[in-house]
Formats: structure tokens, sequence, C-alpha cells
């Protein structure tokens, strides 16, 4: 067991925050933490880090346990490269490497007991660096700075870079680290579709315990086999991942309710007997029966029902015409850098199009392109445009909430305006608030309020989801499927593309591309095409050096020639067997790390392997 919480309890002035929670972590274990803003999740992880102490009730934690922790926008900072900071993790094995190649060096020379003693050291070395597979620094640091996108900022200063890249970094750092209980908030913030799927794939195969908050609900469902929900203080498990949840949530609602209403009938049925017969000579025993059955109850707590979500209903006054936006042959920049070129995009009313692309493709600065018309860009007669900001940068900070959006409608009454924000879930004490108080999903919901009352019959939206909660999300994602007009919408919930998407358009290689159909069978067809790309690459001989050609052209030299192919197929041959030799010692090293004499034989094995695989691969590269 890596913890154990035991009727935990911690409040600020008296108010709990979290109350007689009790749960535990195994290794290997893989839990996702739900909970509505400020119902007390970052207080648990506190609790759980030690940054906290609890009120009551114990935190048990393994001895020598290692945790890995990313905060939500954890700033990772440093003077050195990107590279240069990912290889401190490994000081340990830098240190063994050099130690091996220090014991390697005074073999030279040395004779009977001191020989004896270097070869016990090297072979002591070799077992320590085969089980932290030290010979593997460069290429584990490469397949997650790769996988993250940093493929292409090895060399630059961590100290320079933004915000979002410093938290990609910091959670790169922990993957590299290997904790014991890796805990995750939010951490599929700043990721492009693409990492993030590379990001469940390589943490499906960490050995880590994961403790994941997160709002993507495709992450929780594909990582996490336990759910645990905080609300109002209290913890709930649940066997499963996010969908699963929502059933089993809905069956234990449902049967906490049946059992009350029960209670309920029987305790009814009980008083009135009492009241009638209490009374009565003749039936006064079998009542004082009942009122001892009554007073045996134990009360059942009426279940509390979930919040209602928040609602939103988007409409318009009229029609557009069939094309509602059309663009055609544009380049298109950003601070003099060209995103996409020679770009072709056109929207029909009713379609929902959700455009995708890694971070930095240029997204937002193409929906900025689309909103406004221009010598490239038309909207259709009457295509009436609105648009949500990511940032919510147009929202004004001093102004109170009801002011502001009955501002912006003074004709709608005053009562209008309070029901449509208390509908998106802004209370009345919130809409009295200035903005510049409000939360982030809380602005996020002013914003989808703006949106609705400006009834426009085109829906341009710039990562709506971001900071909303998970019902939030839900409606909005049934509001957009009831809406029969227009949108078009960038969004890394891949739960909410899926859901709302008709039609996908991608950026890559300063290329849009537009597919046809739902998100699922988009991410089939990429998904064929880069198996095949694969194929294809396996198939392709090596490109062979340029035949002369003439009469100069001698017998020895076709003869060399020949040679150098045969040669050629031979080292081929030779590395697949070696390569499959690997992955086999490799399995045998695992199945027997507790034997130190097996380990010491399949170390060595592991080293003329690479060190004949590396000979091999230089001789391979001047053949072709």
């Amino acid at each position: 067991m890596l913890l154990s919480l035991d009727n935990v309890t911690f409040g600020y002035l008296g108010v709990p925050t979290v109350e007689n929670v009790s749960f535990s972590l195994h290794e290997n274990d893989r839990a996702g933490l739900l909970g509505a803003n400020g119902a007390g999740k970052t207080t648990l992880l506190r609790l759980i880090l030690g940054e906290l102490t609890p009120d009551s009730g114990t935190v048990f934690l393994k001895n020598s346990i290692r945790i890995g922790y990313l905060e939500q926008d954890s700033r990772f900072d440093a003077s050195s490269t990107v590279y240069e900071a990912m290889k401190e993790v490994f000081a340990e094995d830098e240190r063994l490497l050099a130690r091996l190649a220090e014991a390697q060096r005074s073999l030279a020379g040395a004779e009977g007991r001191e020989l004896a003693k270097a070869e016990t050291e090297i072979e002591r070395l070799n077992a320590q660096i085969a089980a932290r597979d030290s010979y593997r620094v460069d290429v584990r640091i490469k397949t997650v700075l790769n996988g993250m996108g940093f493929e292409n900022f090895y060399d630059q200063i961590v100290s320079t870079m933004s915000g979002g890249e410093k938290t990609r970094l910091k959670l790169c750092r922990l993957l590299l680290e290997e904790p014991d209980l890796l805990i995750l908030d939010e951490p599929t913030n700043h990721l492009d579709v693409k990492t993030l799927f590379w990001l469940e794939d390589y943490l499906k195969t960490v050995k880590s315990a994961l403790l994941v908050v997160s709002h993507d609900r495709y992450f929780l469902d594909r990582l996490t086999d336990r759910t645990l929900e905080l609300e109002r203080g209290k913890l709930t498990a649940y066997k499963g991942g996010y969908s699963k949840y929502l059933i089993l949530k809905e069956e234990k609602i449902k049967q906490e309710l049946r059992a009350f209403e029960k209670q309920q009938e029987e305790i009814a049925r009980l008083k009135d007997y009492v009241d009638k017969n209490l009374v009565r000579a003749t039936t006064a025993k079998s009542a004082q029966s009942r009122v001892n059955r009554l007073d045996r109850i134990e009360l059942l707590e009426k279940p509390s029902l979930p919040p209602p979500p928040p609602r939103y209903r988007f409409s318009y006054a009229q029609k557009p015409y069939e094309t509602v936006i059309k663009a055609e042959k544009f380049d298109l920049f950003a601070e003099g850098k060209l995103l996409i070129q020679g770009g072709s995009f056109t929207l029909t009313r009713g379609e929902k199009c959700a455009l995708v692309g890694e971070n930095g493709t240029g997204k937002t600065t193409l929906l900025k392109f689309l909103k406004q018309e221009s010598r490239e860009v038309t909207h259709g007669k009457f295509a009436k445009i609105a648009y949500f900001d990511q940032e919510s940068a147009d929202l004004p900070p001093q102004e109170r909430v009801l002011d502001f959006f009955w501002g912006e409608h003074p004709l709608m009454p005053r009562t209008e305006a309070q029901k449509l924000l208390a509908q998106a879930g802004l209370s009345a004490e919130d809409a009295d608030k200035k903005i510049e108080e409000l939360s982030g999903g809380l602005r996020a919901k002013l914003a989808l309020t703006r949106l609705e009352a400006a009834q426009g019959n085109v829906l341009i939206l710039d990562e709506p989801t971001n900071h909303l909660d998970l019902p939030a999300r839900e409606s909005l994602e049934e509001a957009l499927e009831k809406f029969d007009g227009t949108v078009l919408f960038v969004s890394h919930d891949r739960r909410f593309i899926e859901r709302v998407a008709t039609k996908i358009a991608l950026i890559e290689d300063k290329t849009l591309s537009v597919f046809e159909g739902s998100y699922a069978a988009f991410l089939e067809k990429r998904a064929l095409a880069e198996k095949k790309e694969r194929e294809d690459k396996k198939q392709t001989p090596p490109p062979e050096r340029k035949k002369q050609t003439g009469s100069y052209r001698s017998k020895e030299e076709r003869a060399q020639d020949a040679r150098r192919a045969a040669r050629v197929k031979e080292i081929e041959k030779r590395l697949e067997a070696l390569e499959s030799e690997e992955e086999a010692q490799n399995r045998a090293l695992a199945e027997n790390a507790a034997d130190y004499q097996a380990v010491r034989k399949i170390s060595e094995r592991l080293k003329e392997i690479r060190m004949e695989s590396d000979a091999l691969y230089a001789e391979y590269e001047t053949l072709i």
C-alpha cells in the first residue's frame, strides 16, 4: 500500500472542507479524482502531500515513498537547456557509467588480487547499470521530449520559455523520474490532441500509481480504473473510469432515494397507527410496540441530489443562405510567420466543424481570420456570426456582472437577464460581483450567456470548454447538438469534438485539409494512413549507390557492387536477429532481477549485443 487516509477531516475556520474521508492507493492503482470547483480536491491533495495537517484522522504514507506532483500551471524553471534539465534526472546513471569506465581502465596492468577486485567491481556495476537501463538514458529523454512536443527545443534555455511550455516540461521531468505515485492536477492543459494521445499511451506503460484530477473525460476513461468523487466534503469511491462512474452514481442515488422513501412510508404508517390506537385501551399495547419500533429506527438522510447543471439554449431569428463562410486561396500569417499556404475553406448552413491541429499551427488565428469579411473571406447573406473568445479578453474587469450583461441588452427585462445568468450557473451573489472577481469557470459561463443572447446563426468558438467543469461541458455539448445553426470550433476536449462535430478541418504542415464525417472516423482514417506509411518505410529498400554507366565500368567494379549488396543483406538479417535477442534478454533480465549471477550473465550478453549492433550500423552506413 502506498498511501491510506482514515477518517480525515480538515476545514477552515471550523467549517469542514473534507470530512471523514477514507481511501487507499496501492501499487499500480489508477484513480481519477472528481469534484466541482471548490469541492476540496486541492485541499485533499495537499493533505496527501503533507502540506496540510488533518484536524482529525490519519494520513499514512509508505516509508520512502517518492511522489511526483504536477500542479495546475506548474512552473519548471532552470538556467540550463531543455535537454540538460532532463538529463539531471539521470545523475546517478552518469555516475555509474563513469565508475564503470574507470574500473575498466584499471584492468590495464592489474594482476592477482587487484585484477580480481576490478573484475568483481565491473560485474557489480554492470548489473546495476542493466537494472537501471542506464545505457538508454538518451533514448528515454528523447522519447519523452519528442512525445511532449519538444523535439525542436533541446537547446533552448528553459527560463526563456512560456508558462505553458514550462508546465509541459515539468510533466516531462516527472515522467522521467518515474516516482512511486504520480499525482497529476489537470495534466491535459496546454496539450494538443496529438500530444494527449501520446501521453495517454505513455502513462499506460509507467509503473507509477496514478491519482489524476482532470476535466478530460476521454483521458479519465482511457487511464483510470477507479473514480473518487468529492461532493459536499464527502468522498465516494466508484469502480471504473468516468463513463462507468456516471452510470454507478445515478444508480446509487436511485437506490438511496428508494430506501429513504420506503423508510419514510414505514415511519408514516407506524405514526398513523400510533395516533389512532395509543389512547384505546384495547390497542394501546400494540401501539406502544410501534412507538418502540419508531425509536429504534436509524433514520436515513435524504440523499443529496447533485445541483442542476447549467442550461444553455442557442437560437436565432433568421436563417442564412446555404453557404455561410467561404475563403479561397489564402495565405495566413501571424507575426510574419506563415501558418497556412494556399488554403481554402467552405462552411455551409447546419455544419458543425471542429478545427484541429497541433499547438502553434494557427487554429485561433484562422478562427479570427474567418469571422471577419475581407478580400479573401466572404460571409453568406443573413449570416450572423457570434464569437466566443477563450480568454474572455473583451470582458471589462471592473464592471459588475449583471450591470455589464444587462447593459449589452437594455431592452431585455432585468429579471430575464438574471434568469439567463442563473441558468448558466451564475448565482445572484455571482451576478453582483465584479467580473475580475469571478473564477475562470464563471467567466466562461458569463461569456457563454453572452453568446446565447447574441442569437447568432453561426457560432465560432475558441476553446469553449476551457475552465468549465464536467456538468457544464456536458450541458454545452447537448445545447450545441440541438442547435440547428452552424458551428465552427476549436477544442482540445476529444469527447466534446466527438459529440458535436460532423466535419473536421485539420491544419498540418502549413496545409488546411477537410474531412467529411465524424471525429472517430477521422481518427481511424489517420491511424490507417500512419500505419501504411510505417509499412511503406519498412518495405522501401535502402537507397543504392548510383550505378555507373559507360565502358569504363570494369568487371571488378561490378563484382564489388555485388559483394556490397550481399553484405548489406547479411547485416540487415543479423541486426534483425540481434534486435529479437535483445528483447528476449531484457525480458529475462526482468524475470531474474533477484538472481545476481543471472543478472551478471544477461548484462554481459546485452553489452555484447549493443557493441555488435553499433559496429554493424556503422558499417551499414558506409555501404549504403
